[in-house]
């Protein structure tokens, strides 16, 4: 590996650090669809031009299959527009062509460089023989290659008169500078901002020096990303110079501030950043110190431009960056979307808080930026401590099965020839069903003993560092979500945003199809139909998922949190989760918590127990000061309580809040008797483990009725709070949930009622107070945590499955009709599901909740028909939407056989000449109300099918639907006509189906 890594240095040095295409990616990639340019073409790339444009199949597969070796300078074009090329450039290296992939984080990033020689495919192959001659011509090349300087040229030529906005200077090959530089080309090219990118001091090439130079001169501004590196760097020093002097400099200070960049404190070596960076730097490159000093003291005479990117201001810099360029452009529309971003952003990033009493995990949060950046920066490097080195990590290589880089062939030549002594690559193998992370030395010596899932898992490799993905796994309770909570917060500028995606099988698809408001991405069902060709359920649905993963495959970083993964397959077809991901070794990253053992069959950072004095301090929030026999009591709660961080934290609440100390804290706790309840299931198996924080949360009962009475309002939110979906519940539509359960013993006195009677008026002021009290109360003890959105409230997983099996009779009848009554489908579309669920009984699950036939028209009208056709057109979820109609259609079918049934009275049988009624002869107008409901679900489920190219089921379906209204309605009635019209259509596409066939 060796040989390898000086190979790949030697060819960084002509390499394409200069930028290519920022375009979408898709997760299929294929030899038909690459993304390659030949080197007969132009260096520079605009969208504004009219040549040389990509279909988007070819553009997204093309983004992030490898790191390229291009010898062009960059590409400037928008990620949203076509991209064009003009002009001729070509590497001087015989019998090859290097070309441009499409994705700056190749060119800057990367080592992986991609070689191209006869035949494009998605990764270019050379000869293994051909392969060593070509870098001895290419290092010969180099060496004979002076560093020098040309004066730049007033302007290009006449046949290459080719403006750009922005040219963005920079010199280093530090990972986190590249990646700062692959977003802000990034950002800048989606706002229609085009860019030319270079690192100069990487090529020797005169004649590709000139074009960059070039370049320079036809930009409007010109942005120089300053590192403590830059001022010995000649190149650099002469952008300063050149844009200076034009009066278009735009300093971007990365690794360091303003004040640090004082000609004294730099040539004598002053302050402990100048000491090992420092001196008369000119000399370094024999260059003029009057020069030097010039192009430093420029940066004193741009005082607009303050703009530093520190490790904790990437976002904002980044943001203030494209909004200043973009006035100076006279770009008022960009200025004023990326202020409504912003404003989104402030409000929707994050779903709860940043947790003030968070503690310890220093090592945990270090390891996690480790294992997604490749690297620890700042601060996080004095706290990254007792992390095993990995003797594997010098060699690991990460790739897709179906490429031939060049890296992976060297892999194999030296594992040939016996040189890889506990080292083993890791491939990436992408098929249809899995990606699995094998061995390549197990790949092609063991072959699985027995089929299936178990063998495969056995092969799985070691935590992967640099490559955007990391997953965390733990117990209940442990405190997963509030290590990813502390970790977005504090690496969140190196995002663009935090998409923060719910895990629960149920859930996550629809979580993840949410994230197209804050992408701004369109996955409407109209929007994905071919017209040419009418697309199967499957197809639409695939094609909403890849616009939102299409998105998050930009050069631009995004930070995916899938929190509580409950299942590597999603509930709803048992696909996998995977396939919602963008393909791993991107901008993106994906940060995962979950309680299995392994997910894609990666090895997970296992999130252990907080130490002893972390323990400690988490539950002596306050300020008291205990003996040591109070000290040893609270080491005791900690181990009863299984030292999971929930419990530590209630107990630490109740000590705080309550004038108790910790004997009689353990004391009261071990006298609540546990209450006899099933705790079977997979879903309370942490339950079973720990009766006594099952004792706790009784204490928290306890405390929360002694404040209000028997039956306290906040104990009634707890134990309701288990039937709501897992996503943030509004604290009104809690409350008003809580105050449906009945009572145990209904004794309403006369007198009661009177003083209801008078005191009405204000009932809904002393509600709202009992609702704000109960839901401080809440918070107070750590049972609930607060949400970021105003008035919403969420509860641990572990106190909801408790709740559940917990809760008395008919409170998930009164969750579900606070949710049917007072529920909006756009703001609480997951607890509408969670009603669905309890109503219907989704596949093998049992009804739960029984309504009456009035209730059930109420419910079908106003909240299962707008859900289903909002689920299926605005989400193109097909399957779960025309499945809740097949359901609800089902209900409608029982309670109209119900209706029809003969019921027999008392008064009846003593009347024997009476004939027996039915209901629907009883109550005929409820009767007709619920028969048009059933013709309008199956007209409705008619209509959808149709979308789908089911035509037949749809045929059938909507006959039923006229044969109802016509009973009913008559032949005449618009809604009759309106069903025959759609049989009509059906009919007609069916005749033409089978015609083809």
């Amino acid at each position: 590996m060796e040989m390898g890594s000086t190979l790949n240095m030697d060819f960084q040095e002509d390499s394409g650090t200069l930028g290519s295409l920022p375009v979408t990616t898709s997760r299929n990639m294929s030899s038909s669809s690459s993304a390659f340019f030949s080197a007969n073409q132009s260096p520079f790339f605009s969208p504004r031009s009219s040549t040389c444009q990509f279909s988007e199949s070819t553009r997204s597969d093309a983004q992030c299959d490898s790191a390229n070796l291009s010898a062009d300078p960059p590409s400037s074009c928008s990620g949203i527009q076509g991209t064009e090329c003009h002009g001729n450039a070509q590497f001087d290296l015989p019998d090859m062509k290097l070309e441009p992939t499409a994705c700056i984080s190749s060119d800057f990033r990367k080592s992986d460089h991609v070689v191209s020689n006869g035949t494009l495919s998605s990764y270019g192959h050379v000869g293994d023989n051909g392969y060593y001659d070509l870098i001895a011509k290419h290092r010969k090349q180099m060496r004979s290659h002076d560093m020098s300087f040309s004066p730049v040229p007033i302007s290009l030529s006449s046949n290459r008169n080719r403006s750009y906005d922005i040219y963005i200077g920079l010199h280093g090959r530090k990972p986190s500078l590249q990646r700062f530089a692959n977003w802000l080309r990034a950002e800048l090219e989606l706002q229609g901002m085009s860019c030319f990118v270079s690192d100069r001091a990487r090529f020797r090439s005169s004649r590709k020096l000139g074009l960059m130079e070039k370049a320079m001169d036809v930009s409007s501004f010109g942005v120089v990303i300053l590192t403590r590196k830059s001022f010995k760097n000649p190149y650099t020093i002469e952008e300063l110079r050149f844009f200076s002097s034009k009066k278009n400099l735009v300093p971007i200070y990365f690794d360091l501030s303003p004040s640090d960049c004082l000609i004294r404190d730099i040539v004598e070596k002053r302050g402990e950043l100048w000491e090992k960076h420092g001196g008369e730097l000119w000399f370094l490159y024999g260059g003029l110190e009057k020069e030097w000093k010039e192009a430093v003291n420029g940066l004193f005479r741009v005082d607009e431009w303050k703009l530093e990117a520190q490790d904790g201001s990437w976002r904002d810099c980044i943001s203030r960056a494209v909004t200043l360029l973009a006035m100076r452009l006279g770009r008022r529309s960009v200025v004023e979307q990326m202020m409504k971003w912003r404003e989104k952003v402030e409000k929707e990033e994050f779903p709860f808080p940043r947790n003030e009493n968070f503690v310890g995990r220093k090592k945990e949060l270090s390891e996690l930026e480790f294992i997604l950046f490749g690297d620890i920066s700042g601060e996080t490097e004095r706290d990254y401590f007792e992390l095993k080195a990995r003797s594997k990590r010098k060699n690991l290589m990460i790739g897709w099965s179906k490429s031939s880089s060049v890296e992976e062939r060297l892999g194999k030549r030296q594992w040939g020839s016996g040189s890889r002594k506990g080292k083993e690559p890791v491939i990436w193998k992408e098929s249809e069903k899995e990606i699995e992370m094998q061995s390549t030395e197990r790949q092609q010596n063991q072959r699985p003993k027995g089929g299936g899932w178990t063998s495969r898992r056995k092969k799985s490799a070691k935590i992967v560092y640099g490559k955007g993905i990391a997953c965390v796994t733990g117990d209940s309770g442990i405190g997963k979500t509030e290590l990813l909570l502390e970790f977005a917060y504090r690496y969140h500028q190196r995002y663009k945003m935090v998409l923060w995606v719910g895990g629960e099988s149920r859930y996550i698809r629809q979580n993840y199809l949410n994230l197209r408001s804050l992408l701004e991405v369109d996955v409407r069902v109209e929007n994905c139909t071919d017209k040419s060709k009418m697309k199967s359920f499957d197809e639409q649905e695939e094609a909403a998922i890849s616009r939102i993963r299409k998105e998050l495959m930009r050069n631009i970083p995004f930070l995916v949190v899938i929190d509580n993964l409950e299942s590597e397959k999603d509930w709803w077809d048992q696909k996998l989760i995977m396939d919602l991901l963008p393909r791993f070794g991107g901008e993106t990253h994906i940060l995962i918590s979950t309680r299995l053992p392994r997910v894609m069959n990666l090895e997970p950072l296992k999130l252990s127990y907080l130490s002893a004095v972390e323990a400690m301090s988490l539950m002596q929030l306050s300020a008291k000061e205990y003996p040591i026999a109070e000290i040893d009591v609270l080491r005791t709660i900690e181990e009863k309580v299984g030292r999971l961080t929930l419990g530590l934290a209630i107990v630490g609440a109740i000590l705080s809040e309550l004038p108790i100390n910790p004997s009689r804290l353990l004391d009261t706790i071990n006298r609540i008797p546990l209450r006899d309840i099933s705790l079977s299931g997979r879903e309370a198996h942490s339950l079973r483990k720990n009766t006594f924080l099952l004792q706790l949360f009784e204490v928290c009962f306890s405390v929360f009725d002694h404040a209000d009475g028997p039956r306290s309002l906040a104990t009634r939110m707890v134990l309701v709070s288990g039937w709501f979906a897992p996503a943030a519940i509004p604290v009104s539509l809690l409350a008003l949930a809580a105050r449906k359960i009945p009572e145990k013993h209904k004794r309403t006195c006369f007198w009661r009622k009177v003083l209801r009677s008078l005191t009405c008026g204000f009932s809904s002021s002393y509600s709202k107070r009992s609702e704000t009290e109960a839901y401080s109360m809440l918070l107070r003890f750590n049972i609930a945590r607060s949400s970021t959105k105003d008035g919403y409230v969420h509860f641990n997983e572990l106190i909801k499955v408790y709740a559940r099996k917990r809760g008395l009779t008919g409170v998930a009848h009164a969750m579900v009709q606070a949710v049917v009554s007072r529920g909006s489908l756009s703001l609480h579309s997951e607890h509408i599901w969670a009603a669905c669920f309890l109503l219907f009984g989704f596949g093998n699950d049992p009804i739960v909740v029984e309504l009456r036939v009035s209730e059930l028209l109420y419910l079908v009208k106003e909240v299962i028909l707008p859900l289903a056709i909002r689920t299926f057109i605005t989400f193109s979820r097909c399957r779960p939407a025309l499945e809740l109609l097949q359901l609800c259609t089902n209900a409608l079918e029982v309670a109209d056989q119900a209706f029809v049934t003969p019921v027999e009275k008392w008064l009846d049988k003593s009347l024997c000449w009476r004939p027996i009624k039915t209901n629907a002869q009883l109550n005929p107008c409820l009767w007709q109300d619920l028969a048009l409901s059933r013709a309008t679900v199956l007209e409705t489920r008619a209509k959808l099918l149709l979308r789908g190219g089911q035509f037949d089921i749809g045929d059938d379906l909507i006959r039923k639907a006229i044969f109802i209204r016509t009973s009913i309605c008559g032949e005449d009635h618009p809604d009759t006509v309106s069903a025959r019209e759609t049989l009509s259509k059906l009919t007609r596409l069916l005749a033409n189906v089978q015609t083809h066939t």
